[in-house]
């Protein structure tokens, strides 16, 4: 059976360049799912669904790919999908990579067209999935997200790959940390991973393998119940990926 991967993450992309003309680049965080696929030119598929598919972010998603051994793709569900066969376009990948924005949307536009099971069939595969923020939450039972409003909402009804919950943008958005704590001992979310930005999370099966970070002096950190109304939270050891 293939070994299935999963690094969820508040981060992957970096912004490069000088003299006002920038670029975006795939950053460390990206680098190591391409890395844990442990293809010489992995094939790279963008999914931008959460940010409905817009032409700025999938440009910036093939130019960041740009100077790398990666062969880039991507599955684009507006104004249709781009390919026929949803299920074997992804399971031919190496690594899918998901961008951030509403996972509520994705959500629901995934389930319409089946790309939540075909995201199954190709973990079971062993292909490496990861992403940032919603591409983060997605994976897990649900978290907290701003898919409604400027005011942040729970979310569970996740694919539930893993049977946990996830917080992203933990040390950044000031409404991340309390509501996940709150959600976590109402037993509104079960056991929560959260990332600051610039960390993920690397699962192998539904185990947590390591946090990982491109950032110095970023954390990840695990929230579980305690008692009645309470929770415990622990920084988990967070290592620092190699600036490759």
């Amino acid at each position: 059976m293939a070994e299935r991967q999963i690094l969820a993450t508040s981060g992957g992309m970096c912004l490069t360049g000088r003299g006002g003309v920038f670029q975006w680049r795939l950053g460390g965080l990206i680098r190591h799912a391409l890395r844990l696929s442990g293809k010489r030119q992995p094939r790279l598929c963008f999914v931008n669904t959460a940010s409905g598919d817009n032409d700025p972010g999938l440009r910036g998603s093939y130019a960041a790919a740009a100077g790398f051994e990666v062969f880039a793709h991507h599955l684009q569900l507006f104004p249709m999908p781009n390919v026929d066969d949803i299920a074997d376009y992804l399971g031919s990948m190496d690594v899918i990579w998901v961008g951030g924005g509403s996972v509520a949307n994705l959500l629901a536009l995934w389930h319409l067209h089946g790309v939540d099971e075909a995201m199954r069939q190709a973990w079971e595969a062993g292909v490496v999935l990861a992403g940032v923020s919603a591409g983060s939450i997605c994976w897990h039972v649900g978290g907290t997200t701003d898919s409604f409003g400027p005011e942040l909402r729970t979310i569970t009804n996740g694919l539930a790959l893993l049977p946990y919950g996830n917080g992203v943008h933990y040390d950044s958005e000031e409404q991340r940390r309390p509501l996940v704590q709150r959600l976590v001992a109402t037993r509104a979310l079960p056991r929560t991973f959260t990332t600051d930005d610039g960390t993920g999370l690397h699962y192998i099966g539904t185990d947590l393998a390591e946090a990982v970070s491109e950032l110095p002096g970023r954390s990840a950190w695990r929230v579980e119940a305690e008692g009645a109304d309470g929770v415990v939270e622990s920084r988990l050891p967070t290592r620092l990926l190699d600036d490759e």
